[in-house]
């Protein structure tokens, strides 16, 4: 999509980087030229990270990172400095989600979801800019919002209240430090199936992700590279007068009407069938 060098000289890294969508964005990152930094919390999930962007030629190294903790996050970019140079871009990828009830949520699932989502978005954010105003550089943030964030999202209180409030970080800090040439964006994924989907993220898609294309105006799901194009454009220099933008790449799910709604299911019955399915398919991931 982009010309081969259009990364060449940058670093870019990316928060939970190291599976899933993070991953393909790490890929296409580093096919236009960029030094990869992957930081997660899991060392399985970075080295799978590494070793992807390693396959296709490209260069990257793992850090370890729980992004709910400002001194883990200085010294992560410490550390990417000292490997690769100053970091010139960060995609703000890391997130939590499960399904449940609002009214069985406890305060412990309520934070786990929030201080990654919002709390880690902010951190990570805040000691990107200080750094690259320090520099006199410049740079792109890009934070990964979902559909749900805007409207109702039953089953999924913690996650959508934490995304609404990273939407809304994006355009005050695209405000904010746009004078220091530092663009602030967010990408909004529809359904993009990949093979690192949580037990029970397959447990609410019992007929699989692929056959959800029924269900997407565009008639079909998306392609994890697909995001990745995305997320490489609006970071590059060919949207350099672009911030504070909410890109939603979904093939027009979120605007779908239909002539009769679907029947309504309360959330607790919803998440009974999950349960259900979640348990067929080896129990509830590990959060």
């Amino acid at each position: 999509m982009l010309p081969p060098d259009t990364y060449a000289g940058r670093v870019v890294l990316i928060t939970g980087g190291g599976t899933g969508l993070g991953k393909a964005m790490a890929l296409e990152f580093a096919r236009l030229g960029a030094a990869i930094v992957i930081a997660s919390r899991k060392p399985e999930h970075v080295a799978a990270g590494v070793e992807a962007v390693r396959m296709i030629g490209g260069r990257a190294i793992a850090l370890p990172l729980d992004v709910r903790s400002p001194e883990q996050v200085k010294a992560c970019f410490d550390a990417a400095e000292e490997a690769l140079g100053p970091v010139d871009v960060l995609v703000n990828n890391a997130a939590g989600n499960f399904p449940v009830a609002a009214q069985e949520l406890s305060a412990n699932g309520w934070r786990a979801v929030t201080d990654i989502v919002l709390d880690g978005t902010f951190f990570c954010s805040q000691e990107f800019a200080r750094r690259r105003v320090g520099q006199g550089g410049g740079g792109a943030v890009l934070n990964i919002s979902v559909a749900y964030a805007q409207g109702g999202a039953p089953g999924h209180a913690h996650s959508a209240a934490a995304k609404a409030g990273v939407l809304s970080l994006t355009e005050t800090l695209a405000v904010e430090w746009a004078p220091d040439g530092i663009r602030v964006n967010a990408l909004t994924p529809g359904l993009f199936p990949h093979q690192d989907h949580s037990t029970d993220m397959r447990a609410q898609r019992p007929e699989g992700y692929e056959a959800e294309w029924r269900r997407i105006p565009a008639l079909r799901v998306g392609q994890t590279h697909e995001l990745g194009w995305a997320a490489t454009y609006l970071c590059s220099p060919f949207a350099a007068y672009l911030t504070g933008h909410n890109f939603v790449l979904d093939g027009a799910e979120r605007l779908r009407r239909s002539l009769r709604m679907p029947e309504f299911v309360p959330i607790r019955a919803q998440m009974a069938a999950v349960r259900e399915r979640s348990a067929t398919l080896g129990g509830k991931d590990e959060f």
